[in-house]
């Protein structure tokens, strides 16, 4: 697959989980439940001080995406990450800055 044509509408599916994954409040929330697993809307809003009505815009539109799964449970929504995709995918995008950021950072004390 990887020396062919993708078709237009896979295209454009792949382009649209790309520009939902480039809000980096919702890269910080992806991160949060990477982390610590499924957690409500509440306690993700306590975790990052963020308003509740903002976390729930986003997480709302990841799991729309299936990016993320929600389960209610009595008055809660927990959310948890669906797509096992995203922590390889983030992971790979870390590592490369990671890497461009030693590289730049050791090219700069060289220049001393």
């Amino acid at each position: 697959m990887a020396n062919q044509l993708l078709p237009e509408g896979l295209i454009e599916r792949v382009a649209r989980r790309f520009k939902v994954l480039s809000e980096p409040v919702r890269l910080q929330l992806l991160n949060l439940l990477q982390v610590e697993g499924p957690l409500s809307v509440q306690e993700i809003v306590e975790a990052t001080g963020l308003r509740q009505a903002n976390v729930s815009k986003h997480l709302s539109l990841m799991a729309r995406e299936g990016i993320l799964a929600r389960k209610k449970e009595g008055l809660h929504v927990y959310y948890s990450i669906n797509d096992p995709s995203i922590e390889g995918l983030c992971l790979l995008v870390c590592n490369r800055i990671r890497e461009e950021t030693i590289r730049e950072h050791n090219q700069l004390i060289q220049s001393f």
